[in-house]
């Protein structure tokens, strides 16, 4: 069997995002939407959330699109308060817990671990956790295992799926 150059490009690309895979399970969060299951926010069909939201927020916590890196206002608040979903309003994170990652998105090292659900997210071609509000299921962002103490992970969030309360 002769490999091409792509294939043997693609391939030692993909070692690092694997070297991620093997985490993804590791994550709080699995089964948090279940204490939500007869929620209102759970029969707000499709196209009242297209009028309820802004055209990307309603593309990031509906489809699970993302946003540009660098685009989201959020990326550089700093002040007090508290990071809540876009969709629903349900609180997520503490700005306590907010850091420059670097990444051009909004990241957290902690989150409000009862409100967030989390899914496997293969898209990509590597396994990847996703995390969304587990009231809503509104999608976020996802979670990584490269972040700061003491926590050690990186939730990776789309601004246009947050809403900044401050305190």
């Amino acid at each position: 069997m002769t490999l091409s150059r792509r294939t043997l490009f693609l391939a030692a690309a993909a070692l690092p995002l694997a070297a991620c895979a093997a985490e993804a399970q590791q994550f709080p969060g699995a089964r948090n939407e279940r204490r939500y299951a007869g929620d209102p926010w759970r029969s707000v069909s499709d196209a009242q959330w297209r009028e309820r939201l802004a055209p990307l927020a309603y593309r990031v916590l509906r489809h699970e699109d993302t946003e540009r890196p660098g685009t989201s206002g959020l990326e550089h608040e700093q002040r007090r308060g508290t990071f809540v979903c876009g969709g629903c309003g349900l609180e997520l994170f503490r700005s306590e817990w907010k850091y420059q990652s670097g990444t051009g998105w909004p990241s957290f090292f902690r989150v409000i671990e009862a409100n967030i659900g989390t899914k496997e997210d293969n898209t990509l071609f590597t396994a990847r956790t996703e995390y969304h509000c587990a009231r809503c299921l509104g999608h976020q962002g996802h979670v990584f295992p490269d972040g700061p103490r003491p926590t050690g992970l990186r939730y990776c969030n789309n601004g246009a799926a947050l809403r900044f309360v401050a305190a």
